[in-house]
């Protein structure tokens, strides 16, 4: 299927510029909308362009946002200094494509990698009935008990965190190496200029950290319908995180894939045979999907700014629908090929 890429710039609620990508089936109206949630030091328009295209070629449109500080957004390179911040940009920016005309009755999925995948699950707790599913490539949502830092350490860095927050002082080699398996494609990563392969910042660190935890702490609060996919062979997110997820989840429709031998980047960083299974999965998963809205979300954005209906609308979306080297605790970056590790 034929497809359109278009860029754009938007402001965020603290006057930063942020840039934003899109790719929209040229022939139909998109089936549905998939928003993406690029992972930490990553973008969207070149890196995740092959899943932005793969996913419009089957009919979605998919819309991503660099996230303050990363690709080609503005701001501090790589400096997050509230996590906070990046969940309520995507979400901003998310909805504001939601509630626009064209869209306003499609099916809504969020799409992340790595430490995206934290600011899915985020997004979905933010408004927990707001999302009909997520796509979890690798996620970050759990500190693997392997690397989990002491106590004291933790404090130590954080009472450091105020006087030297944007140093690069967190001890790590280059992740690259060990995320993305195929040698051809590690070096057009590691050429792409927008892709930030310095040290971690350490309240970046710091805010991913807590941010880990958090997401550990109340993995059963998750209750949207998600796909969680992992490489068995990933030492970046260990993938016992993702288990951790499909076995404390409250949602009802959950669905986990492991793949043999694939490492941490299914999506950017395998043999081109992987890269279709794994692709071939997802939008299997999604054409299952796309279809099941809640009356709640199809009202939603005509009725903003008036009551909201009343509790006891009855979700629909339970229903089938139609088918159409060593690294840091902290960030999780390079270890040994012989190691797990927590992404951060």
């Amino acid at each position: 299927m034929a497809f359109e890429y278009q860029e754009d710039h938007i402001r965020n609620s603290r006057g930063t510029l942020l840039f934003t990508c899109r790719w929209l089936p040229l022939i139909s109206s998109p089936k549905a909308l998939v928003f993406l949630c690029h992972g930490y030091g990553m973008e969207c328009s070149g890196f995740m362009r092959e899943c932005g295209t793969r996913l419009a070629a089957a009919g979605y449109g998919v819309f991503g946002i660099d996230y303050e500080g990363h690709g080609r957004s503005k701001g501090a390179r790589c400096y997050i200094k509230k996590f906070e911040n990046i969940v309520n940009d995507c979400s901003n920016f998310f909805k504001s494509i939601c509630a626009q005309e064209e869209y306003r009755d499609k099916s809504r999925f969020l799409y992340g990698e790595s430490m995206g995948g934290a600011v899915a699950l985020l997004l979905h707790k933010k408004d927990p009935s707001f999302w009909n599913g997520a796509v979890l490539v690798a996620p970050m949502c759990k500190i693997s008990e392997k690397v989990k830092p002491h106590p004291v350490v933790v404090n130590i860095l954080t009472k450091m965190e105020e006087i030297i927050p944007k140093w690069k002082i967190v001890p790590t080699k280059d992740v690259i190496d060990s995320a993305f398996k195929d040698p051809i494609k590690r070096e057009v990563i590691r050429n792409n200029k927008l892709i930030y392969q310095d040290k971690p910042r350490l309240k970046t660190a710091l805010e991913m950290l807590r941010t880990s935890i958090s997401l550990e702490d109340g993995l059963n609060e998750v209750t949207l319908p998600f796909f969680v996919l992992h490489g068995e062979a990933d030492i970046v997110t260990d993938p016992e995180v993702s288990k951790a997820l499909y076995e404390k989840a409250s949602s009802k429709d959950k669905t986990i894939k492991l793949f043999p031998g694939m490492w941490h980047g299914l999506t950017s960083g395998e043999p081109d045979e992987n890269i279709e299974i794994v692709f071939a999965d997802i939008t299997a998963w999604l054409d299952k999907r796309c279809n099941a809205v809640t009356f709640e979300q199809i009202l939603r954005p005509l009725n903003q700014g008036f009551e909201k209906f009343d509790n006891a609308m009855v979700s629909m979306a339970a229903t089938s629908g139609r088918t159409q080297s060593n690294g840091t605790y902290l960030c999780g970056l390079k270890r040994p090929r012989t190691q797990r590790r927590s992404a951060m």
